[in-house]
C-alpha cells in the first residue's frame, strides 16, 4: 500500500535518528515523520498554490503543536483538549522560523505553513531538535522553493565539557542551553541561555555544534538526493526595476535628508510628503504603485542606510560604528510597587515593574515535559504609542512572548535560590517608546526594578545588541542598533550578561548565516558594551540591591518542621491552618518536605504565626525548665500551659517542697510559673512539677 515509503537512518549524538517518508500526510508538499530516540515529531511543509496578493512580505507559519498525549499526559483545565500553544511552544515555533525564513526566495509571496507535531516524547532527544531537523527535510525533498537544508543541534556544557544534544538529566545541571542552526558553510541561528558563560566557551560551543551539524546535513542531503522534488515556479512579486530606478532618483536626495537625523518622529514627519509626492508623480505611469509603496519606500531607504555603512561608516543618527546611543536610569518610579526601574537608550524606553508574591503564586505549567512550574516570569508589551502607531491593545502575540522569555532568560543566572529569597517574582517590562533594542533594554529595566525591589541578584545583567551589514565579501559590524539598522541591516546579535559571562543570546538574520570571524567579533563588541552599561548606568543608578523588601511587599518566614507534623498543623478538614490564618492574616504554604512558608503585610503577623507552628509542632524536652501560665486547678493538681497548645498537669504533691493541703494555698489561675518536664505516663498526659524547676 505505501510504495513510497522509505525509511533513513542516522546516529546523532549516540543515539537513532531516523527518517520516514511517504507513509503519511500524503497530500502535504513534503513530510516526514522524525524517530529521535523515542521522540517522534510529524514534519509537514504545503504551500499554497497561489502568492496572496496585496502583500510585499513571505506569508510563513511555523506552528510546533504540543499534544499531551506525547507525554502521557491529559490536558489540564475544563474542556480536556490543547487550547492556545503554550510559551514554550511558541518559543519553539519562533527557533524553528528564525534560520527557515532567510533561505526562502525574497520575492515568494505563496502561503507556506510548517506543521510540526509532537506525537511522543522521550524526554533525553528534545522534540524541538526534532522539528528542527524534520522541518528542513519536509521543505527540502518537497517542490516549494528554499535554499536549504539546515540542521540543529542543541549544547549543553556539563561539568565543564561541552555535550552535543545533553540528555535530561544532563540538562538538569548543564550551566549552558545553547541551540544552534546552521548550514553546510555558515551559521544561521543562535538562541542560548547560560549561567554566566565566558565568551570564548560561548564561541567553542557554537562552532562545535557548527562540526555536528555539517555531518548531519550530509545525511540530509542524501535523502533529498534520493527523493527531492523539483522546486516549482511561482510568478514573481519583486518590484519593477525600472520603476524603482526612476523613483529612487526623483527622491534620493529628499531621502537622504529625511533619514539624516537621530530622532524617528522628525525622520517619519520628513518621510510622509516624499510618500505623498511620489503617489502624485507616478501613480498614472505605474497604476500598481499604491499597492507598493510601503515596499517601495522600505527598499529605497535600505540602499542609503546600507550604503552609509559600508562606504562612509556613517550612522544614521550620526554615531561611531562603536558609539551607544545615550543611556539612562532610574529606579523607585512608583511608591506603591514592590520595585520599578527605567531604562532609556535613545528613544527606546523600558519601564519595568517587579511584584513579590509567595510560592503559591508560582505559575503552574501544563506541558510535554517535566517543568511543573516556576517562580520568577518576566512578561513583556510593547503598545502601539510606543511606536507612535494608533492602534488598540490586544493580547500578546508571538513577538512580546519571545522577547519576555528572552528577557526572563537572561536574568534567571542572577536569581538568588528559594532557600536564599522565598518569594516568587513577576515583572513586566512596559515599552513606553521604541526605537530598537527593546527586548535588551527590558532586560536592563528588569536588573534595576530587582535591585530596587530587594531582590538579592548575585550580578548585575545588561543587554545590547550588535548589527551587521555585508556586501559580497565586506562586512562591518555596529554596536547597539536602533530601529532602521535592524529594519535594513543584515543581523541582531542580541547578547546580555554580566562583567563575568553571558547569560542569552539571540540572534536574528536576514542572510543566509554569519561566519566564525562575524561570531568572534559580535561577542567582544556587545562584551565591551555590557560592562559600560553596567558600571557607568546601571550602577550609578543603584548601587545594589535593597537591604530589604517594600513596606508594601510581603514579608516571609521561611521555618522546617518534622514532616509527621504537617498534619498537625493542618489540623483535621483545615482547621487549624485556616485558624491561624484567621487569626494573624498570614498566607502560609507547606511544602511535603516540611518546610513551611509564612507571608505576610508586615513582620508581626508572619511571626505571630511561626510561634503559633512552633507551640503546634513544640517537642518538650525531659528534665527541661519551661515558663508557663496555670490554666485551672483541680483538687489534685494544677494545668499550666508551658508552650503554645502543650498543657501539662503538676500534681499537688510537686506544687512545694513542703506538703501542700489545698492547691490554692500554692498557685491560682493566671499565675506565671517555672515548671520541669517529667515527660507522660501511661496515658500520654504530660506530667510537670514545681518543686523540681526551683
Amino acid at each position: 500500500m505505501f510504495e513510497n515509503y522509505r525509511v533513513f537512518e542516522y546516529t546523532l549524538a549516540g543515539r537513532p535518528l531516523k527518517i520516514e517518508t511517504g507513509k503519511m500526510a500524503g497530500l502535504a508538499n513534503g513530510s516526514c515523520m522524525v524517530r529521535y530516540g523515542e521522540t517522534a515529531v510529524l514534519c509537514c511543509a504545503t504551500a499554497s498554490a497561489r502568492p496572496r496578493d496585496g502583500i510585499d512580505f513571505l506569508p510563513l507559519s511555523v506552528d510546533f503543536e504540543e499534544r499531551m498525549y506525547a507525554a502521557g499526559k491529559i490536558p489540564g483545565g475544563y474542556l480536556k483538549r490543547e487550547g492556545r500553544p503554550s510559551e514554550k511552544a511558541i518559543l519553539a515555533s519562533r527557533v524553528i522560523d528564525r534560520p527557515i525564513r532567510p533561505l526562502f526566495p525574497k520575492d515568494l509571496r505563496n502561503d507556506v505553513n510548517l506543521s510540526l507535531t509532537v506525537m511522543s516524547v522521550d524526554l533525553d532527544c528534545q522534540p524541538e531538535i526534532a522539528a528542527m531537523i524534520g522541518a528542513s527535510i519536509a521543505l527540502s525533498i518537497s517542490d516549494i522553493p528554499w535554499n536549504g537544508p539546515i540542521g540543529g543541534v542543541f549544547m549543553g556544557l556539563v561539568d565543564g565539557e561541552l555535550v552535543v544534544n545533553p540528555t535530561e538529566a544532563q540538562r538538569a545541571k548543564s550551566d549552558l542551553d545553547l541551540t544552534v542552526a546552521a548550514s553546510m558553510e555558515k551559521v544561521v541561528m543562535i538562541e542560548a541561555g547560560a549561567n554566566e558563560v565566558e565568551d570564548d566557551k560561548m564561541f567553542e560551543a557554537i562552532m562545535m555544534a557548527h562540526d555536528e551539524i555539517k555531518k548531519l546535513l550530509g545525511f540530509i542531503n542524501e535523502i533529498v538526493a534520493e527523493i527531492g522534488k523539483p522546486k516549482f515556479a511561482y510568478p514573481s512579486c519583486e518590484l519593477n526595476h525600472d520603476m524603482f530606478d526612476k523613483i529612487f532618483a526623483y527622491c534620493e536626495k529628499d531621502l537622504m535628508f529625511a533619514l539624516d537625523t537621530d530622532d524617528k518622529s522628525v525622520r517619519d514627519e520628513r518621510i510622509k510628503p516624499i510618500y505623498d509626492n511620489i503617489v502624485e508623480k507616478f501613480s498614472e505611469e505605474y497604476p500598481e504603485l499604491p499597492g507598493q509603496m510601503e515596499e517601495l519606500l522600505y527598499k529605497m531607504q535600505k540602499v542609503i542606510v546600507r550604503r552609509w555603512l559600508l562606504e562612509d561608516g556613517k550612522r544614521v543618527d550620526g554615531r561611531r560604528l562603536d558609539q551607544i546611543r545615550p543611556l539612562a536610569a532610574e529606579v523607585g518610579l512608583f511608591n506603591r510597587v514592590h520595585g520599578s526601574g527605567m531604562f532609556t537608550r535613545g528613544q527606546t524606553q523600558v519601564v519595568t515593574i517587579a511584584t513579590l508574591g509567595t510560592l503559591a503564586e508560582a505559575q503552574m505549567l501544563d506541558g510535554i515535559d517535566n517543568e511543573t512550574e516556576k517562580r520568577y516570569m518576566h512578561h513583556y508589551n510593547m503598545p502601539g504609542f510606543s511606536t507612535g502607531e494608533a492602534k488598540s491593545s490586544r493580547s500578546p502575540g508571538r513577538r512580546e512572548i519571545g522577547h519576555g522569555a528572552l528577557a526572563e532568560r537572561s536574568l534567571i543566572p542572577v536569581l538568588p535560590s528559594v532557600e536564599e529569597f522565598p518569594y516568587a517574582m513577576r515583572l513586566v517590562s512596559e515599552v513606553v517608546s521604541s526605537n530598537g533594542s527593546t527586548s535588551q533594554a527590558s532586560v536592563c529595566g528588569s536588573t534595576l526594578a530587582l535591585m530596587d525591589a530587594g531582590v538579592p541578584i548575585k550580578a548585575p545583567v545588561a543587554g545590547i545588541s550588535c548589527g551587521l551589514i555585508t556586501e559580497g565579501e565586506r562586512w562591518m559590524t555596529m554596536i547597539d542598533i536602533q530601529g532602521l539598522e535592524d529594519f535594513y541591516g543584515d543581523m541582531d546579535f542580541k547578547v546580555a550578561g554580566t562583567h563575568k559571562g553571558i547569560t542569552s543570546i539571540q540572534m536574528d538574520l536576514k542572510i543566509d548565516g554569519l561566519t566564525p570571524e562575524i561570531i568572534r567579533e559580535a561577542l567582544e563588541v556587545t562584551h565591551k558594551g555590557r560592562d559600560y552599561i553596567i558600571d557607568d548606568i546601571i550602577l550609578k543608578a543603584i548601587e545594589k540591591p535593597r537591604e530589604d523588601v517594600s513596606e508594601y511587599a510581603p514579608k516571609m518566614i521561611t521555618m522546617h518542621i518534622n514532616p509527621d507534623k504537617i498534619r498537625e498543623v493542618i489540623g483535621s478538614g483545615g482547621k487549624v491552618i485556616q485558624k491561624i490564618v484567621a487569626d494573624t492574616g498570614a498566607k502560609i504554604d507547606i511544602e511535603d518536605d516540611g518546610t513551611i512558608y509564612i507571608a505576610a503585610v508586615n513582620r508581626d503577623s508572619a511571626y505571630a504565626a511561626k510561634t503559633i507552628i512552633d507551640g503546634i509542632v513544640f517537642e518538650p524536652e525531659v528534665g527541661a525548665i519551661y515558663e508557663g501560665k496555670v490554666t485551672r486547678i483541680i483538687p489534685i493538681g494544677a494545668f499550666v500551659e508551658f508552650a503554645p497548645g502543650k498543657e501539662g498537669m503538676v500534681h499537688i504533691s510537686k506544687l512545694d517542697n513542703k506538703r501542700t493541703e489545698k492547691v490554692e494555698d500554692v498557685v491560682a489561675v493566671g499565675d506565671t510559673v517555672k515548671v520541669k518536664y517529667l515527660g507522660t505516663d501511661e496515658k500520654n498526659r504530660m506530667n510537670l512539677s514545681m518543686r523540681d524547676a526551683k
